[in-house]
């Protein structure tokens, strides 16, 4: 029963009033527009996780990158290593170019008798070098006869040519080589150029 007598009471309480001493409607706060009553729904969205389809096709993505990335640094490393081992001897190459040149001219001077024992043992110590020179992939840059090429050519002097086109080879002062793809030194050259024509003297000019 006493329970009774308060609810009673609770609802016989008198509404507010205004300052004018109106009663007042007691409004119930609504949600506002655009406004999601419930937010369990979005964070439902948002903690949704990705099919296990998607998964799985992401990480196969993932292991063709890692394996084509894995394959491209196995071959750069590969090509470095043969790089390093091809061209190993180029230092102590280079400075034995030098070398090569004085016994060259040696083997000129000897030249004149080529009967001499002196002759045909540098012939023979020559082929050695020869050999050893291919053995270590060095090649002799080609240049008399040909275009000036000033990626393996380096031209000392130019001289007159009527019977050779301009810009070709016509001596090398100094042999060139190359080891494979590299340059180890430059073929000093004289390169032909055309003859300029003589201006009519005076005298001609004045007899005309």
């Amino acid at each position: 029963m006493q329970q009774d007598s308060s609810s009673e009471a609770e609802s016989e309480k008198p509404l507010p009033e205004d300052a004018s001493g109106n009663f007042q409607d007691v409004e119930h706060p609504s949600p506002e527009e655009g406004e999601v009553a419930d937010d369990s729904v979005v964070e439902e969205e948002d903690n949704q996780e990705p099919s296990l389809e998607e998964q799985v096709a992401e990480w196969r993505e993932r292991a063709i990158r890692s394996a084509a990335d894995l394959e491209n640094f196995r071959k750069r490393m590969e090509r470095e290593k043969g790089e390093a081992r091809r061209y190993a001897n180029q230092s102590l190459l280079e400075e034995l170019l030098p070398v090569l040149d004085n016994f060259h001219m040696g083997l000129d001077a000897a030249s004149a008798d080529a009967e001499s024992m002196i002759f045909r043992g540098m012939e023979m110590v020559k082929k050695q070098l020869d050999d050893f020179l291919s053995g270590q992939g060095v090649e002799e840059v080609s240049a008399e006869g040909k275009m000036f090429d000033p990626a393996v050519h380096e031209a000392v002097s130019q001289e007159d040519c009527e019977a050779s086109p301009e810009g070709s080879v016509l001596r090398v002062i100094r042999r060139g080589f190359q080891m494979g793809e590299r340059l180890l030194r430059p073929a000093n050259v004289v390169v032909s150029r055309t003859p300029q024509s003589e201006e009519p003297s005076e005298e001609m000019e004045e007899e005309s």
